[in-house]
């Protein structure tokens, strides 16, 4: 984006200068011929000037040296800015920079009408599963990555044109850009530990009420990006070690969970909804939410607002502001549960 910006400023230069040209023309053709022309005929004579079309002359320089000079000196400057203002124009159009321009203003307006999204920094290899879960499920989210072609490029293959930053994740201001005031959370998913660390600092300064996971490869590192402000942290190759050891002595469990991730048929995931204070979900119990009968949800536990947990609970049990109502459903339960509460 940074090309663009440059070219866009190679245009404005352009057509000041042009404009500048012109005006000079206007007046000096005025100046010259007096109250006998109009400033329509100025205007005439600079254009034809301008663009060497070469019509009559409205005001006559046939007899007059200093008009002639000038219209000289007008011609090599006015077609020198023209030509400049032309080429500035046609490059910004031919390479592209016309197409990011676009591309930018209408992620920045699909950005503004975001709230309670999550911020995904980096669309690498683990960035890449997370924006395709976001975008399967229906959550809103954005992407910051200072890779153009990254993100085009994940754009292309989930066929959704996604809302993003082209920047530095680390930087301030593309944190802004993606509507850091208004996020539900932020992930720091970029390659290296360091960079992450500084997301995470970053994203607590502008956000102290966003939930922020960070991913982390060195252990070492897990301690100090809590500290800075992370809510969580995971690592990758912790999760890859315990699927694997998952895949050896419960391989039908495994083969159920990725099936219900990635079935064609019904999608399906273990989600939470909380419930505040708001909710009209509190003061009713855990079998008013199975009597309503919602077409695949499961409840599968409830989180108290203590922080202790209620696995498969019976159907007098009351829900209070504060829980959480862990169940297994599609997404369209999910957001059937939503409306009801």
């Amino acid at each position: 984006m940074k090309t663009t910006s440059v070219e866009t400023r190679s245009i404005t230069r352009s057509a000041i200068l042009l404009g500048m040209v012109f005006s000079v023309g206007v007046l000096g053709f005025a100046s010259i011929a007096g109250p006998e022309a109009s400033l329509l005929d100025a205007v005439y004579m600079t254009v034809i000037t301008l663009t060497t079309v070469g019509y009559g002359e409205h005001i006559n320089l046939a007899h007059d040296p200093a008009g002639q000079i000038f219209a000289m000196l007008l011609l090599f400057t006015g077609v020198g800015a023209f030509m400049y203002f032309f080429t500035s124009t046609t490059a910004f159009v031919v390479d592209g920079s016309l197409y990011r321009l676009l591309w930018k203003r209408r992620m920045n307006k699909a950005i503004s009408k975001l709230d309670k999204h999550v911020i995904v920094c980096g669309a690498g290899r683990v960035g890449a599963h997370i924006i395709e879960e976001f975008a399967t499920t229906g959550f809103p989210f954005v992407v910051v990555d200072k890779r153009e072609l990254s993100i085009t490029e994940l754009q292309d293959r989930l066929g959704i044109n996604f809302p993003a930053v082209v920047g530095d994740a680390m930087d301030d201001d593309s944190l802004r850009a993606a509507g850091i005031d208004r996020a539900k959370g932020v992930m720091a998913c970029l390659s290296r530990d360091n960079d992450n660390l500084i997301v995470v600092v970053s994203a607590r300064l502008l956000n102290s009420e966003t939930r922020i996971v960070c991913r982390s490869i060195d252990p070492r590192v897990s301690k100090k990006v809590l500290s800075a402000g992370a809510d969580s942290v995971v690592s990758p190759n912790a999760i890859g070690g315990l699927r694997l050891a998952s895949e050896m002595v419960r391989p039908k469990v495994v083969s159920f969970l990725d099936r219900m991730l990635r079935g064609k048929d019904k999608l399906l995931r273990v989600e939470e909804y909380e419930i505040d204070a708001s909710s009209a979900l509190v003061g009713k119990t855990v079998g008013d939410v199975r009597r309503m009968k919602i077409k695949d949800l499961l409840v599968v536990a409830l989180s108290q607002p203590g922080g202790n947990w209620e696995y498969n609970p019976d159907d007098d049990v009351a829900l209070l502001s504060g829980m959480s109502l862990i169940f297994m459903g599609s997404v369209d339960a999910r957001n059937e549960l939503a409306s009801c509460g």
